[in-house]
């Protein structure tokens, strides 16, 4: 690099000449600062110049002219090595060499002079080899290059907890399409099932140690294990990494805690705050359950209040402390029992016993018994069809409403063998014409070769027939099943424990029976042929 250019750059020049020493200030260049007085006295020191002018090396810092300003009398010029100063952070975490450029034929900087430079700093570790060895073949003069630097200790990381739920749910109405508001599908229950993982432990990561430029140890900070948020009804397996659901049930993340409960319970009525309820387990409901409003559960459904025009299933029982106005529109469903206080026009299905005082008005199925007792013991109007038993006070009323009982076989398998004899005839039709198809085909294979696509079409028909063959001959003899338990199972009995009116048909196996005179106190069974009446 030429001197001028040199001398340009740190804002100063010092030349020797045969009438004395002179210094040139220069214009600060865009990118640099001014000159510093400072630097300027610490040059002449370092340079040796005898009896200087301290005063006018002021003035011309001050006029940064450019023009040459005599500070001493002439002299021989001090021969200058080149200089390096390391300068290091105060972390001791990083060092830099700042190489003063040589003077009068000084000598440049070596390997030797960087790397002690570095010592007198207390630098001993991250030196950076290449750059120093780059530097000392190829000098940058006045600018810090970084040439060590220390590793820096890194903390491990904190183990977290990764749900595989939503931990913050809001659920909110549904804006509809029209623009109106569903506030009855909000989604607010999350269901989980046994066995269902919840939650995932990521472990902790180690601190990694590191080392400044001194040579001293750095400590780093290990991960902490995080909390396992684990609670009721909730395990975790044996690494420890997973968090699963003990019990089926209700998932809430509460205080901290993931927790499974067998049981939902809405405190007040469900209605436009709940929205339907959908629950794995079992619900329990301390008001009334509106009418249009849902309830399906996996376990039992508990009403206190009534349930009006409702649709409430359970995979167990159902048990309305009060009972349901259904208002034509109200539905019960259960897989086991339903005990309700009253049931009024509602469709009712059990696949197991029915308790009730009185049953008004309702389309009934009751797989097992249907016992109504109490102070009405009533079942007045509607079809009611019951497997084994109905044990009941009053059947129909002085006002001869049309009342349909019918008892001796499971209604579910009256609705079966409905439907196997609906669908029979369809494949009937399908097995005619996978026939007509393989009889076509077989034809045409007689006079020629069938082509890929009808030898297809030949398989397909084949496979269908032997389907269709099978499928019907189940169906016919599912079907025998079920006749042969009408018409010699008919073993239901009917106990009337007050009154049976005119108005009540009566229905055991295929017997059949129009009430036309009033009753009391007697037991209705079938000999075969017809319906008898016996002592209660």
């Amino acid at each position: 690099m030429p001197e001028d250019r040199l001398q340009n750059d740190k804002g100063y020049s010092l030349a020797f000449k045969e009438d004395g020493v002179y210094l040139t200030v220069f214009k600060p260049l865009d990118y640099l600062p001014p000159v510093n007085e400072d630097d300027i006295i610490s040059a002449v020191r370092r340079k040796k110049i005898k009896n200087y002018h301290a005063n006018l090396i002021k003035e011309a810092v001050i006029s940064s002219d450019g023009n040459p300003v005599k500070i001493a009398e002439a002299q021989e010029e001090e021969v200058t090595d080149a200089f390096v100063e390391a300068i290091v952070s105060q972390d001791k975490m990083t060092a830099y060499v700042l190489i003063r450029p040589p003077e009068g034929n000084g000598a440049p900087p070596n390997l030797e002079s960087i790397v002690q430079a570095l010592y007198s700093k207390g630098v001993v570790f991250g030196m950076d080899e290449k750059t120093i060895r780059e530097l000392a073949e190829s000098p940058v003069y006045n600018k810090q290059i970084k040439v060590a630097e220390g590793i820096p200790a890194i903390n491990g990381k904190n183990g977290e907890v990764k749900f595989l739920f939503d931990a913050k749910r809001d659920a909110k109405p549904i804006i509809m399409e029209d623009g109106t508001v569903n506030y009855k599908d909000m989604d607010l229950i999350e269901s989980v099932s046994q066995g269902q993982k919840l939650a995932e432990i990521i472990p902790p990561l180690p601190g990694r140690p590191g080392k400044n430029l001194v040579g001293t140890d750095l400590k780093a900070i290990d991960g902490k294990k995080v909390p396992l948020p684990r609670g009721r009804n909730v395990i975790v397996d044996e690494e420890g990494t997973g968090l699963f659901a003990a019990i089926d049930g209700q998932l809430m993340y509460t205080d901290g805690k993931i927790n499974v409960y067998p049981t939902y319970e809405a405190m007040a009525d469900v209605d436009n705050s709940t929205g339907n309820i959908k629950f794995i387990g079992n619900v329990i409901v301390r008001g009334n359950v509106l009418s249009g409003f849902e309830i399906e559960a996996g376990g039992n459904i508990e009403v206190f209040g009534v349930a009006e025009g409702a649709i409430l299933r359970a995979e167990g029982d159902i048990i309305l402390r009060r009972g349901m106005h259904g208002k034509g529109k109200g539905i019960l469903k259960a897989g086991n029992d339903i005990v309700a206080k009253y049931i009024e026009n509602a469709n009712v299905e059990a696949r197991n016993d029915i308790k009730a005082e009185a049953i008004m008005h309702c389309d009934i199925k009751c797989g097992n018994t249907l016992e109504l007792g109490g102070k009405r013991g009533l079942l007045v109007g509607g079809t009611v069809r019951v497997g084994k038993m109905v044990d009941l006070k009053n059947l129909g009323s002085q006002m001869n409403t049309v009342t349909v009982l019918e008892v001796g076989v499971d209604p579910y398998l009256r609705e079966r063998i409905k439907y196997l004899k609906s669908d029979l005839p369809n494949l009937e039709d399908s097995l005619l014409k996978a026939n007509q198809a393989i009889t076509l085909l077989n034809k045409m294979k007689q006079t020629s070769d069938l082509d890929m696509d009808k030898r297809e079409i030949l398989a397909k028909s084949t496979r269908a027939k032997f389907f269709y063959e099978g499928r019907i001959q189940e169906y016919n003899k599912e079907i025998a099943e079920i006749e042969d338990l009408l018409q010699h199972g008919a073993t239901g009995r009917i106990r009337v424990r007050g009154s049976v009116y005119p108005g009540v048909r009566v229905a055991i196996g295929n017997s059949m029976m129009y009430i036309k005179e009033e009753a009391q106190y007697c037991t209705m069974y079938s000999d075969g042929a017809d319906i008898r009446f016996g002592p209660l």
